[in-house]
């Protein structure tokens, strides 16, 4: 038996908002015996749905939702881990043997308070890395600016770019960093964010090509130094969390294809678990494909290479458990690398228990798997509806083909009447390319105007833009 604990990055580092459905992914790593705590009861319809994928039945399964703390069941408050009740709660649900059937600890968020539940209940050597965690480990080994820290002391390569610790500093840094860049551009990016929702690029040639980029935000600096001092007047307080954190500024690097080399960190050493690519549309994290291809064998070898180095890296310090190792491959094919995610990444379940558990993509014929971002120009009403969709088109995956698509997480949406933010895998055969599908998802569901709403806002409509 393993506890799985379905949490996100804890709130004191960064606040999040509804994180239900995401956390729910949780079921894609679900084994026969296993206990899951989440923030909530979880969707029946996507528990139905997952589990008959990965051939684990419900009744196998124990399922706990933590107590509702400060964010209610929208995200599991750290303190419910630890809450003496739900301490015996969990003990209880762990049947006759006791801890004694306890095999691991897991959680997509490496939590102090993960680690306090499992010394709690005597199984703190089953957690990987809880000394280490147990300390605050978690938000060292996902800060960007201690990221360029450690990759450059195991000598591997990054952008030019400076880790500030003040406006003032941030000022000269861009000013520097903007003289040596050939685009003339920089990337400003938050210690502790994902998915390009913490980057903002400076510009200053208001034409340049930036969609294909991970940074949510944009910004046209004004000429000189002024424009930069205004700036940083601005946007100091929102790069640097209210001062709480460094601020990474790195020149921008035009033209270069975002990639991935995970890794598993563990007692024994490090392996590599998979490799892939990122997609940007509008400045926005679009899609992912794994197994990588397209990419010579030079470029493959150091993006492995400078991933096992980061993960022997972050290994030494004490992290245990899974890590992203992102980087680009520059035009002219040369590898550096942008940050770590020493986390449960959004990759792991896409190409451990989806691309390799359920298609198989290893096997005979070949088969590749991309995970889509429902775009801000759909509008799906609700699972059941897309699931219907598919099941019209034709897309629902079939596994004699070992093709068509399959929900990653439960569509629940955000806000009442709002329509639904999810994420959907499509398997492929990689001669024939996975966009035709995507085309007649997107004729199916795309009802909001392209020009009505803004790479920064998360949704389609509504939010504050930071753009200018």
């Amino acid at each position: 038996m393993r506890i799985l604990v379905g949490n996100h990055i804890d709130p004191s580092i960064r606040e999040r908002g509804d994180m239900r459905a995401w956390t729910q992914r949780l079921l894609w790593f679900a084994r026969p015996g296993d206990l899951l705590i989440l923030c909530c009861e979880p969707d029946p319809a996507f528990v139905d749905y997952a589990l008959a994928r990965t051939g684990v039945k419900r009744e196998e399964l124990t399922m706990l939702a933590a107590p509702a703390g400060a964010w209610g069941d929208k995200l599991l408050d750290p303190a419910s881990l630890t809450v003496p009740a739900f301490v015996e709660q969990v003990r209880a649900a762990l049947g006759p043997a006791g801890t004694g059937a306890v095999s691991e600890v897991f959680a997509l968020w490496p939590s102090a308070a993960v680690a306090r539940l499992a010394d709690a209940l005597g199984v703190a050597d089953l957690f990987p890395g809880a000394a280490f965690f147990s300390q605050g480990g978690g938000e060292i080994g996902n800060s960007k600016a201690n990221f360029r820290a450690l990759a450059a002391a195991a000598g591997v390569p990054i952008l030019p770019g400076r880790v500030c610790r003040s406006r003032a500093e941030a000022i000269e840094a861009t000013g520097v960093l903007l003289k040596s860049s050939v685009a003339g551009a920089v990337v400003v990016k938050q210690a502790h964010n994902g998915a390009g929702v913490g980057n903002q690029l400076l510009v200053r040639d208001p034409e340049m090509a930036v969609g294909h980029v991970g940074a949510r935000h944009l910004h046209h600096l004004a000429p000189g130094p002024d424009g930069i001092a205004a700036y940083w007047a601005g946007r100091w307080p929102w790069a640097s969390g209210e001062d709480r954190w460094p601020v990474v500024i790195e020149e921008f690097a035009p033209g270069a294809d975002a990639v991935y080399s995970e890794h598993y960190a563990s007692d024994a050493g490090t392996r590599a678990t998979e490799t892939g690519r990122l997609l940007y549309v509008g400045r926005r994290l679009s899609h992912q494909v794994v197994p990588l291809d397209g990419v010579s064998g030079p470029v493959r070898a150091a993006l492995l290479d400078g991933g096992r180095r980061l993960a022997e890296a972050y290994r030494s310090f004490g992290y245990r458990g899974y890590l992203s190792a992102d980087a680009l491959i520059l035009p002219d094919g040369s590898v550096v690398f942008t940050e770590v995610n020493a986390q449960v990444s959004g990759s792991l379940h896409i190409y451990q228990s989806i691309a390799h558990g359920i298609v198989d993509v290893t096997a005979a014929p070949a088969r590749q798997v991309v995970e889509y971002h429902v775009p801000p120009t759909w509008t799906v009403p609700s699972f059941t509806a897309f699931l219907t969709a598919l099941d019209e088109l034709g897309l629902a995956y079939d596994p004699v083909s070992r093709t068509g698509v399959i929900v990653s997480m439960p569509a629940i949406p955000l806000a009442p009447g709002e329509p639904v933010q999810f994420v959907f895998c499509l398997a492929y055969d990689p001669a024939e390319g996975h966009a035709d599908a995507f085309d007649r998802l997107d004729a199916h569901f795309a009802s909001v105007p392209a020009g009505t709403y803004d790479a920064s806002q998360h949704v389609g409509t509504g939010a504050v833009s930071f753009s200018s």
